[in-house]
């Protein structure tokens, strides 16, 4: 037997964790690959960290003395002229440094690290001589800069070491590299020897004991160095975050006495470098704009104290493979907890939020660096997907259920039910409702299908299911079910108005399938055509409603007692000559709108132990009984003459 090929469907279901996988597979690659936009996007995250954590005080042992722009004015407009002569004009003579030196070393400073790069001998050689005595004197202990620079030729870039002059090297020698790397951000975030590490491997080898200025100052002032942990600075803060000093105070003489006698400087690393704007050497930090010497002091201070951050997976790959598991397993995690999307999406979102918090409390607490944007982008993402996939979920369930449905429901109560809040689904499983259950079928419909030509039957037929089909719908009836020439509806499934109500709505169908059928038998009488006449039982009631059916074929309709009293009632309408017959439970609902004739109690099968009250619809109360009478008398005719040809 040859099988027809299975055509492969793309549900919403399998679309959720597709999309999932995606969005993990894509946080991991670029996790892995550092790729340029999400690394941006971490970095920000960090400067977040780093604002919404503040500053917060640096150690007292670091304090700047400050090239400032208070140092530049008093030196040009000072009357004494002697006192602030070598700073009157930029760049200062270089025995202003020198008087600097002795002084901080006099009052007790540990050390001094000098953020100003004396590469050439100045046009005034005593100054320099000076600066030479003075850095002899405390060889070892003063922290000379120096820094990578690249210049273009010709020939192509040229890359060198700038040093201090060899006539101010000392031993033992205290040389500290003062570049910092910029991060794609432009921030500078990463020690000076992240940069260092960058330096080509044969220009390196030149200098190998040169090292970065915030470990050349630490050993210069003898205190412990450990090395750190992670790469990158542990910021106290912006501008002014560290005690600074103008550089003028330490040259004049009343300002200086205060300075000591404060003790300001002792056992202090002193770092003396410019920060005034005019001599341009702010950069970007994540908490602004911040002077070169400053970021040097946050540099010392992170060492200092042990507070160097790190990346808590320092390979790029396996961030990115925890990153792949981890989002994937968060994915399939929200999946698995919840069913509805609407949850699932603010789940995800919650998670979002919640390894926000996490990477925060790493950060400012612990020291660690944790991917943030991308995972809280891939799950966001994900919760997204749930929500999208959802969404087109409930739509085609939405559609599916109203092709089932409206092949028995008027379209309003479609639409009705479809805006109902609960699950969709949850109409067509079992239920026990309350309902009234209406039959009605054609008298000696048997006999006419023998006589009449096949042709004239259907369109006989359909003409009469329409009418009886549309009275229904008007009444906000379901039709349950045609069965041959016989009709099944019921009132109050799947929606209810309430109880009298829904026996209302079946009382309007059935008096207005009366009417209907009555006027197509006035145009068929003119058309010479056979007339039709029916009978419709209705009974109020407990059913149990849902899809019953096999695997191939499910039908929405109802079954119980009140299904087969309905049914066995309407069989009884040819015995009592009259059109539609209604039972004692839908009667005590609607007996104050309605005109009946009571028939009397009545065993039906099935239920031979307790007789049912019947009773023969005329009308509503208060209208004319004139087409009941009508119908009536042209029913007992017809009647009549279908007995007498038996």
């Amino acid at each position: 037997m040859i099988k027809g090929k299975r055509r492969w469907a793309v549900r919403p279901a399998t679309i959720a964790p597709l999309c999932i996988s995606l969005w993990a597979v894509t946080g991991a690659i670029a996790t892995a690959f550092n790729l340029q936009p999400f690394q941006l996007l971490e970095l920000q995250s960090q400067t977040l960290f780093f604002r919404l954590r503040g500053s917060i005080a640096p150690p007292q042992e670091i304090v700047i003395l400050a090239i400032d722009d208070d140092s530049l004015t008093q030196g040009r407009d000072f009357k004494d002229s002697k006192t602030l002569a070598a700073i009157q004009s930029w760049p200062w003579r270089r025995t202003a440094y020198a008087e600097a030196i002795n002084k901080l070393m006099a009052a007790g400073a540990r050390s001094v690290a000098i953020d100003v790069l004396w590469d050439l001998p100045s046009d005034r050689p005593a100054d320099d001589q000076r600066l030479r005595e003075t850095l002899q004197r405390y060889a070892g202990r003063v922290t000379l800069a120096s820094q990578h620079a690249t210049s273009q030729s010709d020939g192509g870039g040229l890359e060198q070491f700038v040093n201090p002059d060899p006539s101010f090297q000392f031993e033992p020698q205290s040389i500290g590299f003062i570049n910092y790397l910029a991060e794609p951000d432009g921030q500078l975030r990463r020690f000076a020897s992240a940069y260092l590490n960058r330096i080509d491997a044969d220009l390196r080898r030149s200098q190998p004991n040169l090292r970065s200025f915030d470990e050349a100052s630490l050993q210069a002032s003898k205190l412990p160095f450990v090395p750190p942990k992670g790469d990158y600075i542990f910021f106290y803060g912006g501008q002014n975050t560290f005690t600074t000093v103008s550089f003028w105070h330490v040259l004049h003489p009343q300002n200086w006495a205060l300075l000591k006698q404060q003790q300001m400087f002792k056992d202090k690393i002193v770092l003396i470098g410019p920060t005034a704007a005019f001599l341009q050497d702010h950069h970007p930090t994540p908490f602004g704009e911040v002077s070169g010497v400053e970021i040097h002091a946050n540099a010392i201070a992170t060492v200092l104290e042990n507070q160097a951050l790190a990346e808590a997976v320092p390979d790029p790959l396996w961030r990115g493979l925890y990153l792949l598991f981890g989002v994937a397993g968060i994915g399939i995690a929200i999946g698995q907890l919840s069913k509805r999307a609407t949850p699932r999406f603010l789940l995800a979102i919650a998670v979002a939020g919640a390894w926000l918090l996490v990477g925060h409390v790493s950060f400012a607490y612990a020291g660690f660096i944790l991917p943030v944007v991308t995972p809280m982008l891939a799950i966001a993402l994900s919760g997204l997907s749930y929500l999208g996939t959802g969404a087109v979920s409930d739509q085609l369930e939405k559609l599916r259920l109203r092709r089932t449905l409206e092949r028995y429901v008027a379209t309003p109560i479609v639409n009705e039910i479809l805006n109902q809040p609960e699950d969709f689904q949850a109409l067509l499983q079992g239920r026990k409702l309350n309902a009234a259950v209406l039959f009605c079928d054609i008298r000696g419909f048997t006999s006419l299908s023998y006589k009449l030509p096949p042709e004239e039957l259907i369109a006989l037929l359909n003409a009469y299911l329409n009418a009886m089909v549309e009275a229904i719908a008007t009444a906000s009836g379901t039709i349950d079910k045609f069965i041959g020439d016989a009709v099944m509806a019921e009132f109050g499934s799947p929606v209810s108005y309430g109880e009298q109500a829904d026996a209302m709505n079946a009382i309007r169908a059935a008096l207005g399938m009366r009417r209907l059928l009555a006027a197509l038998r006035s145009q068929w009488q003119q058309e010479g055509k056979t007339l039709l006449y029916h009978g419709i039982g209705i009974s109020y009631g407990e059913v149990i409603a849902g899809n019953i059916g096999s695997l191939r074929r499910l039908e929405y309709t109802v079954i119980g007692d009140t299904v087969n009293v309905a049914s066995r009632v309407e069989g009884l309408t040819k015995s009592f000559r009259t059109d539609i017959l209604i039972t004692e439970s839908l009667y005590q609902l609607v007996q104050e709108h309605v005109e009946v004739i009571f028939v009397g109690e009545h065993l039906l099968r099935g239920r031979e132990d307790s007789p049912t009250r019947l009773y023969s619809l005329v009308g509503l109360r208060g209208e004319p009984p004139t087409l009941y009478h009508q119908v009536h008398e042209e029913l007992c005719r017809y009647l009549d003459y279908q007995q007498s040809r038996t």
